[in-house]
């Protein structure tokens, strides 16, 4: 065998394999948009199967919702929860990593190392507490507890941030400071700009946690008609009747379009937001 063919047949495995363990990957979304359009006594009858029958019907019946509540109902609450959290984390993210990375203050270390020490604790810890002081708020069955949390930064992405603007040279904003410019201005007019997929990177992560939370709603939201899509999901699957599965997958399938569409409409700047960071210029 020539080192032509050889080349060939490595390259040829190595797509192989590649294509395998992505069908692997994503056979499970598959299975979901495939069963989504099969009846429900069908779901179950040949499990492996990724042949729909083209039951529409269940998008219909799971747009009817529950409880008199529309499923579109759920799908505003989500939108609502979701684009104000993640406007709160990430201006609040940015403002405070600009903090920690560009100005000098008392006990700017040991603040850092707290903030970063935090992303150690589990949600679960902090749940009882939370609960108490909300409960103290008056904010129990609202949406207070899922939205204002959110405009005080996350340490996550403060820490994403802080590394992005570290990589920015402290030249300009020297030259900044000589033209007779604020901090604040910095940060609006030169930081601001130059750290926009790293903004990016951020928003997006904190769509994908936020749309997908089940458990902060769990504890504090109470009323059916402010449920969010996480939640209202789990209302189709009922152990004491008869559960409407093509429903559930419908919507499930439906709940889905919004991450990937963001995905790939914003992934450019995701790849570029991880690959870029912490990078020293």
């Amino acid at each position: 065998m020539t080192f032509r063919q050889k080349r060939i047949t490595s390259t040829i495995i190595f797509h192989l394999v590649v294509a395998s363990l992505g069908f692997v990957m994503v056979y499970p979304i598959l299975w979901m948009f495939a069963s989504s359009l099969k009846q429900s006594n069908e779901i179950w009858q040949n499990q492996a199967s990724l042949i729909p029958s083209f039951y529409w019907q269940n998008y219909t019946n799971g747009l009817k919702g529950f409880g008199g509540v529309r499923f579109t109902v759920f799908f505003k609450n989500s939108f609502i929860i979701v684009i104000t959290s993640v406007i709160g984390q990430v201006i609040s993210s940015a403002l405070v990593a600009y903090g920690f990375a560009r100005i000098q203050f008392k006990f700017k270390k040991p603040l850092f190392a707290c903030v970063i020490v935090t992303l150690m604790l589990p949600t679960q810890i902090l749940a009882i507490p939370q609960y108490i002081m909300f409960q103290s708020f008056g904010w129990i069955n609202t949406w207070a507890p899922l939205i204002v949390p959110s405009f005080f930064g996350y340490p996550f992405f403060i820490f994403l941030i802080y590394q992005f603007i570290q990589s920015i040279p402290h030249d300009l904003d020297e030259a900044a400071y000589i033209d007779g410019c604020s901090k604040y201005t910095i940060f609006a007019r030169i930081i601001l700009p130059m750290i926009v997929p790293a903004l990016v990177t951020s928003a997006i992560f904190s769509f994908y946690w936020k749309w997908d939370d089940f458990f902060t709603p769990l504890l504090f939201v109470q009323d059916l008609r402010k449920y969010p899509v996480s939640m209202a999901l789990k209302m189709f699957a009922d152990p004491g009747a008869v559960s409407d599965w093509g429903a559930l997958f419908a919507m499930s399938t439906l709940s889905l379009m919004p991450v990937i569409i963001l995905f790939f409409s914003f992934q450019k700047y995701l790849v570029e937001g991880i690959s870029t960071t912490g990078l020293k210029g």
